[in-house]
């Protein structure tokens, strides 16, 4: 453990690895393309002019017709 605290290496390499993760993450979320990866909707698209409710599936058995309604 103390060679991480002492080698002027890993100092370097965790000075340019954990803040391009952290611009990354910020980039994938702030362009939306988390969205469109794992199929959730926007923030905007939640609530529509035919469906005001909240879109909760409550069976584990008729998922996929729940799902088709909510897309409607």
């Amino acid at each position: 453990f103390t060679d991480i605290i002492i080698r002027i290496r890993y100092w370097i390499i965790h000075s340019i690895t954990i803040p391009s993760l952290f611009i990354a993450g910020w980039l994938f979320v702030s362009t939306d393309l988390v969205y469109d990866m794992f199929g959730s909707p926007r923030p905007n698209e939640y609530f529509t002019e035919s469906r005001q409710g909240i879109p909760l599936i409550t069976g584990c058995f008729d998922y996929l017709e729940q799902l088709n309604e909510f897309m409607r």
